[in-house]
């Protein structure tokens, strides 16, 4: 697609612009956007709550299914075609998009918050009980039923994209079931767009807090709207070079480097740590995530009332559903060659993995710390989520270094959201292209950045992320239709006289 056809497309400019206007009502009249945005998400999630939770977990069982039927062998290419990226990069590619920078994020503030207040009544609080039911549903939180909207997302886009050589857009992804209309498809890849650029803003508006919060701790620099506006404008001329180079060696070559400085960090943590207490509690968490599975899957409280679930399970999977089309679309575009069954395996089992390591080591040493040594991190966290990481590391031998390492490795991170968020935004506001215009995805680039910079001078970040996870409604439906999609498009493969289309 011509770099003049982009703009001569609706999903380009009118996403555009009601994300220019939207965030230009945010700056201006911050309160009055966030009291509409927490009304809409709370009519959403209360009223819908039930659906959300229903809905993941038969994405999760349909996955499953289908990975381990002899429709798992079918590649998502022609049927000679094999991986384009190496195992490792593959998974770091993943990783770097779908959790990155939120995962070192919530590693610790997630289950230091469960730990302080704690997910049922009766429960006390900062107990032995508490850290072990904080750590089995951080596990859960972060495990495969986030990643299976993401897989679902990847698999129908992947599908179309590869196997039938359509273009890798949602609207696209459904046309099996719901057929080939202009309005509609625009419409949802509009909502798509919209739904990506706010989400990937406040993450990275958040990164930026949290990046300023750790040279504050590490270098007494001062935590303010002015370091904060420098770390910005870094990270924007790291993306514009990073972008410039393409996915075969930007993104690429930053999602290995992120990968190795995470499972570096994550070693040392570990062996200066309470190595003993952190195997102990990965292997008792894991124990809980899995026999607990099921329950608090389809936990709801309609008995008991309290609003904790909503604030907690049922706000991370309609985060993740309003972020399937950026996610999922950059797993399909990195997936290209492997097997269903690969790909599923990969998609849902490595990067969970990964995460309930990551959470045991950095999650579990701030709980010993708190249980054993008298530390208050858990309070710490309460006043103020985005010192968390440090608060743990300040707990281990070598903090200074650990701070460092972390410092750079959320740098990254957000590099990498960045650059494969433009990718996406690019392909999805040029009819599909695999490779969207340099000017495209610079355009995006700049505009997330300008977005998460101008709710950071008024605050409006918490209001912009509540606003995007409205998103998350219809989203769920189309993943369900999505569902339909992939099993007609594969059965379509599979004629009576096919006995191996691999």
């Amino acid at each position: 697609m011509k770099n003049k056809d982009t703009y001569k497309n609706p999903v380009f400019f009118v996403s555009a612009i009601i994300v220019g206007l939207l965030v230009i009502i945010g700056a201006f009249m911050p309160e009055q956007f966030g009291t509409v945005a927490q009304t809409l998400f709370d009519f959403t999630t209360i009223n819908f709550g039930w659906f959300y939770l229903l809905a993941v977990f038969i994405i999760i069982l349909f996955l499953i299914g289908i990975s381990v039927s002899k429709y798992g062998k079918t590649r998502l290419g022609p049927a000679d075609s094999r991986p384009e990226y190496p195992f490792f990069t593959w998974i770091g590619m993943l990783f770097s998009a779908g959790f990155g920078v939120s995962l070192v994020f919530w590693s610790v503030a997630e289950p230091m918050s469960h730990f302080f207040v704690t997910p049922f009544p009766g429960l006390e609080p900062q107990s032995e009980e508490a850290a072990r039911v904080a750590m089995g549903y951080s596990f859960f939180h972060w495990g495969i039923s986030q990643w299976a909207v993401f897989a679902i997302a990847g698999l129908a886009i992947a599908f179309i994209q590869f196997r039938k050589k359509g273009s890798g857009l949602i609207s696209v992804a459904i046309e099996p079931v719901v057929g080939k209309n202009k309005g509609v498809a625009n419409t949802i890849n509009i909502l798509a767009v919209i739904a990506t650029v706010m989400g990937v803003a406040t993450t990275v508006g958040l990164s930026f807090i949290q990046l300023n919060g750790g040279l504050s701790s590490v270098f007494n620099i001062p935590s303010n709207i002015g370091v904060q506006l420098i770390i910005a404008l870094i990270m924007l001329v790291c993306y514009l070079v990073s972008s410039g180079t393409g996915l075969d060696k930007g993104i690429k070559w930053l999602s290995n480097l992120n990968l190795g400085l995470a499972l570096l960090i994550m070693l040392i943590v570990f062996l200066l740590g309470p190595t003993v207490f952190i195997l102990n509690s990965f292997v008792l968490g894991m124990g809980d995530y899995i026999t607990n599975f099921v329950q608090y899957s389809l936990r709801l409280t309609p008995y008991t009332g309290g609003d904790w679930v909503y604030q907690w399970t049922i706000f991370y999977w309609a985060w993740a559903i309003a972020w399937s089309p950026f996610v999922g679309a950059f797993v399909a575009r990195v997936s290209r060659g492997r097997t269903i069954r690969e790909f599923v395996a990969g998609v849902m089992v490595v990067p969970p993995a990964i995460a309930c390591v990551w959470i045991a080591v950095f999650g579990g040493t701030a709980l010993y710390s708190d249980l054993n040594n008298g530390t208050q991190i858990a309070e710490a966290v309460n006043e103020d989520v985005t010192v968390a990481l440090f608060e743990a590391l300040g707990v281990v031998p070598f903090t200074d270094i650990l701070s460092i390492i972390s410092i750079l490795l959320i740098f990254t991170f957000m590099v990498t959201s960045a650059d494969s968020a433009t990718y996406i935004l690019g392909t999805m506001t040029s009819n599909g292209s695999l490779n969207p215009a340099l000017v495209t995805k610079i355009i995006w680039g700049v505009l997330i950045t300008a977005i998460a910079l101008v709710l950071l001078f008024t605050g409006g970040l918490n209001a912009l992320q509540t606003a995007s996870l409205t998103a998350a409604l219809p989203f769920t439906v189309i993943l369900l239709i999505m569902i339909i999609s992939i099993w007609k498009s594969i059965k379509a493969e599979y004629k009576p006289k096919d006995k191996d289309r691999s």
